[in-house]
């Protein structure tokens, strides 16, 4: 029991270092722009990432698909359940609904299940990163913003970096060797400078609320194991895929959400960044509990 519970503070503990030196440098005040940071990950690291891990990993391309379709299938299940639950508590759909939609994937998914289940599970939970960060990007800012925009859609450079790679992947082909190391070299920014942004965002956060902020973090946290069991057992999931599709679920709510948030309807913003902060706290007990017993 010891070296189970050390080999799981072994893989959550440096996302947490990483984190916690984010969250100081927050603290001091030290020059960090969440805006340019952010800009860079989505424009430059997570396309470079995807193209360089998903092109160097040896996966079953259907397989990957299969997880794109079960993350497709999580965001509506969040959807649902969550408008059900928003309902039933009174709470307004436009300000809660997409943080309760959107896990946390790229920030703490990607580095745990590269720590957790090597390669292969960290290029299979690239193919739910892909769908959340379409979804947050496109229906996440759509919900709070109340209208719908497809070009932000359009001008994803994600998209076409998960169309390269999947070409990449049917083909057997592969990448001129100055261009792949490029993109190692890029690629390798996102997972650190995700976890810093992460950090920092959270001890910039207004909380009022707490009360609320817990009944929501467990609610959540229950749609996100009845999803993931519905999924793993819908689509047969096993080893690497199977870990990573249930480490995918049980993420905390997205940072990213909060943006729109407190540009659309900023009177709940410190509800929701309430919400964020008890959710991704509660990480510290979900995901040991996970590792130990359920993958």
């Amino acid at each position: 029991m010891d070296h189970v519970f050390l080999n799981v503070l072994n893989v959550v503990l440096p996302v947490l270092i990483c984190a916690g030196i984010g969250y100081a440098l927050a603290v001091t005040k030290a020059p960090f722009d969440n805006k340019v940071v952010g800009g860079i990950v989505s424009r430059v690291g997570y396309p470079t990432l995807v193209i360089s891990h998903l092109s160097t990993t040896k996966i079953a391309i259907g397989t990957f698909l299969d997880v794109m379709a079960a993350a497709a299938l999580a965001i509506a299940g969040f959807g649902a359940l969550g408008f059900v639950v928003l309902k039933a508590m009174r709470l307004p759909v436009r300000a809660f609904l997409t943080p309760l939609m959107h896990g946390n994937v790229g920030n703490i998914g990607l580095p745990i299940t590269l720590l957790a289940l090597g390669d292969a599970g960290m290029a299979y939970a690239m193919g739910f990163v892909v769908v959340v960060l379409i979804s947050i990007f496109t229906i996440g800012m759509w919900i709070p913003a109340g209208e719908f925009s497809p070009k932000k859609l359009a001008t994803s450079p994600i998209i076409y970096a998960v169309i390269l790679s999947l070409v990449l992947l049917a083909t057997g082909s592969s990448l001129p060797q100055p261009v792949a190391k490029s993109f190692d070299i890029l690629g390798g920014l996102s997972i650190p400078l995700m976890l810093l942004t992460l950090g920092h965002t959270l001890a910039t956060l207004r909380v009022e609320s707490m009360k609320r902020a817990v009944t929501l973090t467990v609610l959540h946290l229950a749609m996100a194991i009845a999803i993931a069991s519905a999924l793993v057992w819908g689509f047969g999931f096993t080893g690497a895929e199977r870990g990573a599709v249930i480490l995918c679920c049980l993420m905390p709510s997205s940072v990213a959400t909060y943006l729109f948030i407190d540009q659309h309807v900023p009177e709940y913003g410190p509800d929701v960044a309430g919400f964020i902060l008890v959710s991704t706290l509660a990480t510290i007990i979900v995901l040991p509990v996970a590792l130990s017993y359920w993958i």
